[in-house]
């Protein structure tokens, strides 16, 4: 594109919307394509406008809202939708709950081409339908062809963003703690594993409560595998005293322990193992006291089926701190950013 005076760029196109306000009104008094004419000289110089961009022939640039479509279409997500093109920016939108994930080192590298600019929601991010997931645009008016076609080409290596939907578990928990199995107190347990369940397509096979006894919790266990449950939920036991059976009784699963403890708090103790493609998680008694935990940040990826790593767990120390806000706001927060 070139800048020109108003008086010399009859019969050329203009390249931007031109704004005008008066009255009240606010609106494009000249929109990009328009071919100016002789009659729109003195239009333009009372909106203010001494000077116009339009087009220059093989200049090998591209408009802002071209720039946004096709930034939009080289990083398409199943399950959400891009916005046309405002101000030279798209929005990308759920239509769905999932977990939102981001290819954060391609992310980077595109970002670093130059004129583009992306910016979405953190990785790991669960959101519901209507939520804001990604916004992308170029940061000038033009820009070389050559940039996006330097981020078409990264694209089609790997994929930039994701929206994974939740599937459904059958879910089998196991409370441990003679205290709750001889009725000296009441469990609190089930309540909360309920409760966070009904935010998941789950369904509960079975709540058992077993004495502090290797043989009894791993039979409940397997029991609950015989009926068909493909994720294990442990409550109780899940600290470091001798006398506390439960991470002993997941080993005899044959269970791969994965981590018992996260670089998170509360939920500090997590255990996270998988008995082949089933996950596993212990819990500790932080649940029942508080509104959030690690385990809140850990369900929605239990339920996409994507198997957590050690490394997913070490990255939970960055933001694995809950402020432990009056008011939860979880997961428009900083705890569990992973």
């Amino acid at each position: 594109m070139k800048k020109i005076r108003v008086e010399n760029a009859v019969g050329m196109e203009l390249c931007h919307d031109i704004t005008e306000m008066k009255d009240g009104f606010k609106g494009a008094a000249f929109k990009r394509g328009h071919i100016i004419r002789p009659e729109d000289i003195p239009h333009l110089l009372n909106i203010g406008k001494r000077t116009v961009f339009v087009w220059e022939a093989q200049a090998g640039e591209i408009h802002e809202d071209d720039c946004a479509r096709r930034m939009a279409a080289m990083a398409p997500v199943e399950g959400a939708h891009y916005t046309e093109p405002a101000e030279g920016k798209v929005l990308l939108l759920a239509d769905r709950r999932g977990l939102f994930r981001v290819n954060r080192p391609l992310l980077e590298k595109i970002n670093h081409i130059g004129d583009i600019t992306i910016a979405t929601l953190p990785d790991h991010y669960p959101v519901e339908p209507g939520a804001r997931l990604a916004s992308m645009r170029i940061v000038p008016l033009v820009t070389k062809e050559e940039q996006i076609l330097r981020a078409e080409e990264l694209c089609r290596e790997e994929k930039l963003l994701d929206l994974r939907p939740y599937r459904e578990r059958k879910v089998g928990v196991v409370i441990t703690g003679s205290e709750v199995y001889t009725g000296r107190i009441q469990d609190k347990f089930e309540p909360v594993i309920r409760g966070k369940m009904k935010h998941f397509p789950s369904q509960i096979l079975g709540v058992t409560i077993c004495d502090d006894d290797l043989d009894m919790i791993a039979g409940a266990a397997r029991k609950h595998l015989d009926n068909g449950a493909d994720f294990l939920i442990f409550t109780g036991g899940m600290s470091v005293d001798p006398d506390d059976l439960t991470p002993t009784a997941i080993r005899s699963l044959g269970a791969e322990i994965i981590s018992h403890g996260v670089p998170a708090q509360p939920g500090n103790m997590t255990l996270v193992a998988y008995l082949g493609d089933i996950p596993i998680l212990g819990v500790p008694g932080a649940a029942i006291s508080l509104p959030t935990t690690i385990l809140d940040v850990l369900l929605p990826q239990i339920f996409t089926g994507d198997r957590l790593t050690k490394e997913d767990l070490l990255a939970l120390g960055e933001g694995g701190l809950c402020q432990m806000c009056k008011a939860c706001h979880w997961p428009n927060c900083t705890f569990g950013r992973y």
